[in-house]
Order: C-alpha cells, then structure tokens, then sequence
C-alpha cells in the first residue's frame, strides 16, 4: 500500500483533536485558557512560515509599529488563537447557563428589529474574537441560526469541528455551494452568519489602506435578498469573559453597485474593530495574496 502523507496527517490531526477534547473536558475553564495560550506560544515558535506571515501582515496593516511592537503584537495572536481554539474544543461540554454567564450582550434589539422586517438578517463577522461563540450564543437563544463555514483541509478535522458547530442546533452551510442554503434561509426569515473576511479574487477592496481581494457574494446575497445586514463579534474581555455585540444596520457606502458598497462598508467596520483588538484577528491568513499577484501592492 502506497504512503499517502496526506491521510496520514488528517487522521493525526483527528487523533490529537480527540486527545485533547478528552484531556481539558474536566478542567476548569481558566485552565482551559491558560493550556490555550501556552499551546499558542509554542506553535508561534515552531510554525515559522506563519508566524513570518503575521509579521508580513502587521507590517502592511501597521507601518508605524516598531518592529519590536509587531514581534509581540504576533506572540499574543497566537496567544489568542490558542486560547480559542482549547475553549472551542470544550464548548460542547458546557451548558448553555455557563455559555450565558460568560457573556456580556450588547444590541440583541438589532436582531429583533431586523427579523420583525420578515425577510431574514445576514450577519456579516469575521475572523476576529471568538466567533464560535457567537453563533453558540444565538442558538441557545432560539434563534435559527445558519453559518456558512469552509470545509477544513484535513475530512476528519472537518468532521469533528462541525459536529461541535451544530450541537447547539446551527446549521452549518459549506462556503462552496452555499448561494442557495443562505437564500432558502434568508426566505424562511432566519438569520445567517457569514465570515466574509479572507482572500478572493472577486473585487479588490481598500483594507488598511491596500486593496485587499474580497468576495462580493455576501452583497450580492442581500441585494438579491432584501434582507437586512449587521455586522457582529465577540471579543475575549478578560480571564474566561466575553463580550458579544451586534452593532446596528449596515448602510452601503458608495460603489459601482449596491452589493459593492455593503462590501465597502463591511470592511471600513472591520478595520475599525481589528484597530481595537489587534491581537484578537487572524493575521496568520494571507489577506492580501491576490492583490500581490495582481501586482497591487
């Protein structure tokens, strides 16, 4: 039988997974964290590509941090990731009482207002927080709740994070066929979540001031729609405390077409919240790798 390092290193992705959900599942949720951070630490001085991509990422996004300011602006990302990534594992062991408590909750009457419209709410978040948490919060609430999700590189990865997503009742939508899940949704006056914030080709839009290749998708959607868009996170506040904000109606600023100024205006709100919580956004993704093919930057 052949050598396939690619099975290989998806079923021990799966295997480590599944050690370590069993090792924090009794452990307190301090405990949690603090595992999280160390395991941040140790894979910013192991993984060098990744972490040579933040400090590429912070030096486009940040011209005027010392070099020294980015070094540990990268160090507390992955602090950050880590820390997330422990807490996500555990998440299904906790009740929804533990899920509550945890949570500051801030602008819940955007949703309320927006579903009373009746043609559904596309959320639009990103990778900044812990936005697991969030789409666990609104299905606890009863809220119906869609995330549209990329499938992970690795199937058994895949498979156990989204039975984690949907234990609480989310529905999870694959990214790469989703147009008709997200509509069906929206006509059903539901809400769906959609973290529109990584690399595409489809338009180019200014992020920290460099045009940055941006999917048009989630305009196009609520053009076609009629649906209300908000945008929403959920920010780690202090030792196993969160705050989740829904922020009002995203107004579209002006562009070429009406799903082209929601994008705009998306990433304008964005930048304004990454600018608040650096540590906290996933600068290990290479943000502006189409604009540099382009010959952009």
């Amino acid at each position: 039988m052949a050598f396939n390092k690619k099975v290989l290193l998806n079923r021990l992705a799966g295997q480590l997974m599944r050690l370590g959900q069993k090792w924090l599942a009794k452990k307190p949720a301090k405990v949690v964290e603090d595992k999280g951070e160390k395991l941040g630490r140790f894979v910013c001085r192991l993984a060098k590509k990744r972490r040579e991509r933040v400090l590429a990422n912070l030096a486009i996004a940040f011209p005027e941090m010392s070099e020294a300011e980015r070094v540990d602006l990268c160090r507390r990302t992955f602090e950050h990731f880590g820390r997330s990534t422990t807490d996500f594992l555990v998440s299904l062991n906790r009740t929804n009482e533990e899920i509550a408590e945890s949570l500051e909750v801030v602008g819940m009457e955007h949703f309320e207002a927006a579903l009373a419209k009746g043609k559904g709410v596309l959320i639009l978040s990103a990778h900044i927080g812990h936005w697991e948490r969030s789409s666990r919060h609104l299905s606890d609430l009863g809220y119906p709740l869609s995330v549209v999700a990329r499938d992970a590189n690795q199937g058994d990865v895949n498979q156990m994070v989204n039975s984690v997503r949907s234990g609480p009742g989310t529905n999870v939508i694959a990214r790469g066929d989703a147009a008709r899940g997200v509509l069906k949704a929206l006509r059903a006056n539901e809400l769906v979540a959609i973290l529109a914030d990584q690399n595409s080709d489809e338009i180019f839009i200014p992020f920290f001031g460099k045009p940055a290749g941006t999917v048009l998708g989630p305009g196009v959607l609520a053009e076609r729609s009629g649906c209300t868009v908000l945008t929403g996170l959920c920010i780690h506040v202090g030792d196993c405390r969160y705050r989740f904000e829904c922020f009002g109606p995203l107004e579209p600023l002006p562009g070429s077409t009406k799903g082209e100024g929601l994008m705009l205006a998306y990433h304008a709100w964005l930048e304004s919240q990454i600018r608040l919580y650096p540590e906290q956004y996933l600068w290990l993704h290479d943000r502006w790798r189409s604009a540099r093919k382009r010959g952009l930057l």
